[in-house]
């Protein structure tokens, strides 16, 4: 089952309830591979020590933008009803908040507090990002100033989201207080839309999160759905702790005020291993068919290869000479029901050979034209091109026999269309 549930591409499934189940299955398949083969385990560790470091100026620059707009109490509500407030640390955050403040109105704004502020703010990012990175196998991280202002732009709209949702709350809850007049149920409600906010509020940055910090294009759908899923269990475990901590304090000797402590940090590590598992969920969704048929893809033997990628260029030249418009790498594989991980690889050996070239439409999507003269590709060029890709002779010191084995072998090739009557004793 794990391996025959990847024979199938998702356009041969009739069924939309078929496909949405191959998906999740695939999906959490996927899911339980990365968190094994990139140790996010151990990931989520080191990103605990960042976010301890950085969790209370996170905290502290979104009170103080939302100061700036004149809602911090919606924000200083939020703190006390969370996981924080259990903790005692929202009094000390909103006083670290006005000293800041004050700083700043004292024209001793660049001072070493707030570089320490940033700094910790900055570098928890980046290691969210390195992470998240290493999850979409991206190779390089984004500018530093596309960083800083990513990164500001997240924390700026923090707070907005909160007044936002907070608002909406208000509203509703003000239509129903104005049609209801039962205190009971106008409390219930009220107690009800304050944890839907929460939620709501969890959702959105999770979402965001996972659309913003990658340096790669990540779809609204595939960041939305773990977005959701961990943006509830992210309160769920809030909950938990919340509970843990009012029990603790009830009956804790030995520790006393310090036994938040260990709750505090366990939480800390348990949020970080949520955000990199909905980022591999993100991934797994997003390339759920690159994965399709990838052991038999391990194995496949080189003259099948040439045989798709010819198939394939045949395809591109085809629509090409009856001016029909060129496909992209997504419509050629569900065209012929071809595993999408083998058009790509395909598709950018024959850009880098010059044989077919990338065009771009308004959707800024590639598809894919002949980049010669249609008449003279011949299938020996092609395999000759493909045959040269990547690099030759790279050898620092090959014996003089090597070398003329080889000046032999490439004039031979240019001699013969076939290769069947040389024999390797005639080189």
């Amino acid at each position: 089952m794990r391996y025959d549930m990847w024979r199938r591409t998702s356009t041969e499934i009739d069924s939309w309830y078929k496909r949405l189940g191959y998906m999740v299955i695939r999906t959490i398949a996927l899911v339980v591979r990365g968190f094994t083969s990139k140790n996010l385990n151990d990931q989520a560790k080191a990103l605990t020590y960042s976010l301890i470091f950085a969790v209370v100026p996170i905290l502290a620059m979104v009170v103080a933008v939302a100061k700036g707009f004149g809602v911090a109490d919606v924000i200083e509500q939020q703190l006390n009803a969370s996981f924080l407030g259990g903790t005692n640390m929202v009094p000390t955050i909103m006083a670290m908040v006005d000293r800041y403040l004050e700083t700043a109105q004292g024209g001793l704004f660049i001072g070493i507090g707030i570089i320490i502020l940033l700094w910790a703010i900055y570098s928890f990012f980046q290691s969210v990002e390195t992470a998240f990175n290493r999850i979409w196998n991206v190779k390089k991280s984004r500018s530093i100033l596309r960083q800083v202002t990513t990164y500001i732009a997240i924390v700026v709209l923090i707070p907005v989201l909160i007044v936002c949702s907070a608002g909406l709350n208000i509203f509703v809850h003000s239509a129903v207080e104005n049609a209801v007049h039962l205190e009971a149920l106008h409390e219930s409600l009220h107690t009800d839309g304050v944890k839907l906010l929460q939620f709501i509020i969890c959702w959105l940055l999770f979402t965001i999160m996972y659309v913003a910090i990658p340096n790669t294009k990540v779809r609204f759908l595939p960041a939305v759905i773990p977005g959701v899923l961990m943006g509830t269990l992210f309160q769920l475990l809030q909950m938990l702790s919340v509970y843990l901590i009012a029990l603790l304090g009830r009956t804790s000797i030995v520790y006393g005020a310090f036994a938040s402590i260990p709750i505090l940090m366990t939480w800390l590590q348990w949020t970080s291993l949520l955000i990199l598992i909905g980022a591999e969920m993100s991934y797994a969704i997003q390339n759920n068919e690159e994965f399709e048929y990838e052991q038999d893809l391990n194995v496949m033997s080189r003259r099948y290869k040439d045989f798709i990628m010819l198939y394939l260029l045949s395809t591109i030249i085809r629509r090409f000479e009856n001016d029909e418009e060129p496909l992209t790498a997504h419509q050629l594989a569900v065209r012929d029901h071809l595993p999408i991980r083998v058009v790509n690889q395909l598709l950018g050996r024959m850009v880098e050979t010059g044989l077919v070239r990338e065009v771009y439409h308004e959707e800024e999507e590639k598809s894919y034209q002949p980049a010669l003269d249609t008449h003279k590709i011949s299938i020996g060029m092609v395999l000759d091109r493909i045959d040269a890709q990547g690099a030759e002779e790279f050898l620092t010191s090959p014996t003089p026999e090597m070398q003329a084995f080889w000046e032999r072998y490439v004039e031979v090739k240019k001699k013969h269309t076939t290769l069947n009557d040389i024999l390797i004793t005639d080189i």
